[in-house]
């Protein structure tokens, strides 16, 4: 190991000290044992090849000193070229271990990457709503990327550095002692000069490298939000490009100068390492030459003594940060295992049931609910907070009861803040009640397998929320089994199929981050066909066409007449005249429903559902806003 790459690794090691300041508790460690047990076989080879690679890296310089003793001492050709042939084997074999142990190093971290981005991924999939609504989607997936792939090198480089390098250590003092005790002892007196610096460049690098990622962070956040349509489109209407630009360059320019420190830095300090290394390769050769003009050392073993040299300090240092690096990739599996231990608070029972067959009603039966706090959902370090707000547990829902029958049409109105939304996101079990029960077709959806849940009941939301993909994948991200001709026949319901069809690649047409190639009644039509396609028998409407304008809106509430036809369905609206034809219309205010009947009832009784019907509409707005059929 020459002394760049020692040096590297001193500086590395004294920068990871830098980050990781902490113990690593048996438990992680127990953990960290439980994800490896799969590997064991890998690892084991592993170890192996590792152990044969430290042995041939000391057998090499004691070959060549017998090379030159053999030289100098006038020893036949014979010996020569068998030492010789002997020292090229080694190093074929050298390559060819080198290149196994890599595979094996390769299967081991790309193998326990894969194990735990499967783990965190699956269990993020199963987080309540409250846990996505909370948490920076940027920190979720640094520990999928940055935090996985630093847990991964304990065990592709850690693992290997210390086997290597303390048989490489133990081999190389015992062979440099038995040719020469006093230089071998001057070795060790030097290493200082390699470990002592490092500490001290490595913590001015840590702290450079600090400041940069939360430059880096920075920018990153603002070309985020600025880069995305509706970003894009807020900076236009609102924001000032030339302040935005001055302060993206100001961090740029930042982070430029921090490089430039960084990188003097590092070299200012391998310079210096590869000076003391020349000295003391110096000493040896001096010292050594001395006592071999005086008999007391072969010209062969003061060779041998110079080339063990190069290979004692990298062993060394890298024992010496052994713990350093170990913790550093512990701290990253802890962060990982953080995410595991967040535990969903909505799961499926053991014997979960599925919805009865035939048409189904939706009942909610004195249901009380309240968010829950931070503190039960999140993480502190997921929010990037300090603290996590414990506030929560004010009732949002009290005592809530209605019923929808199979194929009814019941409506839910009331002021921002009343208590709709919530409904919406309890039925299909994104939160669960406190109190009360919700159910359908007569069953609680607690005692409800997911995929049952899934399949009975639809939902559209306000924002029609897309994924950057084709048409055909975001349809059949509903039903993957769907046929072409169903796709099709949801796009013909929803009123879609000529406009895509005129498209140069119809169904395989990308349409942008959330469907912003698309206008916003094409993006809710194609929500809606996507609702269509998953044949729901329960359809809840969580106001569709809020964000709409006026033919838009005409057009998307024609396509949900039919899309409700036939199915029990809850609508929420914001627009009173959109649902004067419901079954019956709920009028919520403060957590409760204060009023329920039909549009003309609830008018005659000039009562809240009046004085909102009223205030919102003129009777030409009346005569001119469509309806729900």
């Amino acid at each position: 190991m020459d002394v760049d790459m020692t040096g590297w690794m001193a500086l590395d090691s004294a920068m990871k000290a830098e980050r990781a300041q902490k113990n690593v508790s048996r438990a992680t460690l127990r953990r960290v044992g439980e994800f490896a047990r799969p590997h064991r076989r890998k690892l084991t080879i592993f170890v192996i090849l590792s152990t044969i690679a430290a042995v041939l890296t000391v057998a090499t310089p004691v070959l060549a000193g017998r090379v030159v003793d053999a030289i100098v001492e006038g020893g036949s050709v014979g010996t020569v070229v068998t030492l010789t042939v002997v020292i090229a084997v080694l190093a074929v074999l050298d390559a060819v271990i080198g290149i196994a142990s890599r595979k094996q190093s390769a299967q081991i971290g790309e193998g326990l990457i894969l194990d735990l981005r499967q783990a965190v991924f699956k269990h993020v999939q199963q987080m309540p709503l409250a846990f996505f609504t909370r948490t920076r989607t940027g920190a979720l997936v640094s520990r999928l990327n940055n935090d996985v792939i630093g847990a991964q090198q304990a065990f592709t480089w850690t693992l290997s550095a210390v086997v290597s390098n303390a048989i490489s250590l133990v081999l190389t003092l015992v062979v440099m002692l038995r040719l020469s005790w006093q230089i071998t002892a001057l070795a060790l007196i030097l290493l200082p000069v390699f470990v002592i610096p490092a500490r001290r460049f490595g913590k001015r690098i840590a702290g450079l490298e600090r400041e940069a990622a939360d430059h880096n962070s920075a920018m990153t956040t603002q070309m985020t939000e600025r880069f995305s349509a509706p970003g894009a489109t807020l900076v236009k209407l609102f924001g000032r490009p030339a302040t935005e630009a001055k302060e993206f360059g100001d961090r740029a320019t930042r982070v430029r100068d921090i490089g430039i420190k960084t990188a003097m830095a590092q070299w200012v300090f391998l310079s210096a390492l590869s000076l003391v290394s020349a000295l003391a390769l110096a000493l040896v050769y001096g010292l050594g030459g001395l006592l071999a003009l005086r008999g007391g050392l072969d010209a062969g073993r003061v060779v041998t003594l110079a080339l063990l040299l190069t290979r004692l300090y990298g062993p060394l240092t890298g024992l010496a940060s052994a713990r350093v690096d170990i913790m550093a990739a512990m701290v990253s599996f802890e962060r990982v295992f953080e995410v595991l231990d967040v535990k969903p608070f909505i799961t499926e029972k053991p014997d979960a049931v599925t919805v009865p067959d035939g048409p189904v009603s939706l009942e909610f039966d004195n249901v009380r609910f309240a968010y829950p706090s931070a503190d039960k959902v999140s993480l502190a370090s997921l929010e990037e907070v300090a603290v996590l707000d414990n506030r929560g547990g004010e009732e949002v829902l009290k005592g809530v009861s209605f019923r929808v029958e199979p194929g009814q049409v019941v409506a839910l109105v009331g002021s921002s803040g009343a208590g709709k939304s919530t409904i919406a996101v309890l039925a299909p079990r994104l939160y669960d009640v406190d109190e009360g029960a919700v159910r359908l077709g007569g069953v609680d959806v607690r005692d409800l397998t997911f995929a049952s849940l899934r399949e009975t009941l639809g939902m559209v939301t306000q924002d029609g929320h897309l994924f950057h993909d084709t048409i055909r994948g975001n349809l059949l991200f509903a039903r993957p089994d769907a046929s072409e001709e169903e796709l099709w026949d949801a796009l013909r319901q929803a009123h879609l199929s000529d406009l895509i069809d005129a498209l140069p690649d119809k169904l395989d047409t990308v349409i942008g981050e959330r469907g912003y190639r698309l206008s916003g009644g094409e993006r809710q039509r194609l929500t809606i066909a996507r609702l269509l396609l998953a044949r729901p028998r329960v359809v809840i409407l969580d106001e569709a066409t809020a964000h709409l304008d006026s033919t838009s809106e005409a057009a998307v509430q024609e396509v949900l007449a039919s899309a409700l036809s036939g199915r029990t369905a809850l609508v929420i609206a914001h627009r009173l005249s959109t649902i004067r034809n419901a079954d019956l219309i709920l009028v919520m205010e403060d957590g409760r429903i204060e009023e329920r009947g039909t549009h003309e009832a609830l008018l005659a009784r000039h009562g809240r559902y009046a004085e909102l019907y009223e205030t919102q509409f003129t009777p030409k707005q009346q005569a001119d806003t469509p309806e729900v059929a």
